[in-house]
């Protein structure tokens, strides 16, 4: 697969590929190729991060590393194959670079650029995949095998979708990692703050989310859910934000009370066959 491809199969805006191609016209992959190597593995990829950020240097809206990081996807094509991962997997997983610049699109006046360089190198990385509506990652829990649930922002979350995504996922590491046998499924989100339970209504997909799981730690010193909840970076001016849906609208007026969203720590609890 050529980068143009992989460009279409992640329906990347037209903006960002003159961009691509351009910073192509900058960057030597061969110079590169050790960083990149190790950017594709796990246990090296954070560093791997860091010292191609010092080598790329000036990166106008990061689009050096987001060539870099969707040459590393064009390669990663092949390793799927190998572990039998379904071809639609992969495209998803990857489409995770799209969302990202739709999302920096949303909250910058239309401006697209590349600021999750630091986070999707797990994907690159094959330890996170997107399978339907969820991200599913490679963690411990407790020193056991676990895999925990990551929530997209385009995510359905129905409960039929929920439940078609953790089906497909569990079929597939079931067939592309024997090696690694699941023990628990986990989260750790705002989602799964006990406080939207007094917010949204017993109907809400949310509340329904939560009930998955057993709840075995909170967090109730921040509100990091203020960037998904409201779709910005301003995090201090709670008056300023929009009520656009219930959850905004009941999540606003808990801010402004005074009260904290925080988030939660779950193991979901054995699921009905």
């Amino acid at each position: 697969m050529e980068l143009q491809e992989l460009y279409g199969l992640l329906e990347l805006p037209k903006e960002i590929i003159e961009k691509l191609d351009a910073a192509q016209r900058q960057v030597d992959f061969v110079q590169l190729e050790p960083l990149l190597d190790v950017l594709m593995h796990i246990e090296t990829a954070p560093k791997a991060y860091e010292a191609l950020c010092g080598a790329l240097g000036e990166d106008e809206g990061n689009i050096k590393m987001l060539l870099c990081q969707l040459e590393c996807a064009r390669r990663d094509e092949a390793r799927y194959a190998q572990r039998g991962i379904a071809r639609t997997v992969f495209v998803d997983t990857m489409k995770c670079f799209t969302r990202f610049i739709r999302e920096c699109g949303e909250k910058n006046d239309g401006r697209l650029f590349f600021d999750r360089g630091w986070w999707s190198y797990r994907q690159i990385a094959m330890t996170l995949f997107r399978v339907g509506a969820l991200e599913y990652e490679f963690r411990a829990h407790e020193g056991e095998n676990a895999i925990t649930i990551h929530i997209p922002s385009d995510a359905d979350f129905s409960a039929a979708a929920i439940d078609a995504s953790l089906d497909a996922a569990e079929k597939l590491f079931a067939q592309s990692y024997p090696e690694y046998p699941i023990q628990h499924i986990i989260c750790n989100s705002w989602l799964l703050s006990p406080t939207l339970q007094t917010l949204l209504p017993e109907t809400s997909h949310i509340v329904a989310f939560q009930k998955r799981f057993e709840i075995v730690k909170e967090d109730n010193t921040q509100n990091a859910c203020i960037n998904w909840v409201f779709n910005t970076d301003d995090v201090t001016d709670y008056a300023s934000l929009p009520e656009k849906t219930t959850l905004q609208r009941r999540a606003k007026a808990h801010l402004l009370a005074g009260g904290v969203i925080g988030s939660a720590y779950g193991v979901m609890k054995p699921r009905k066959q």
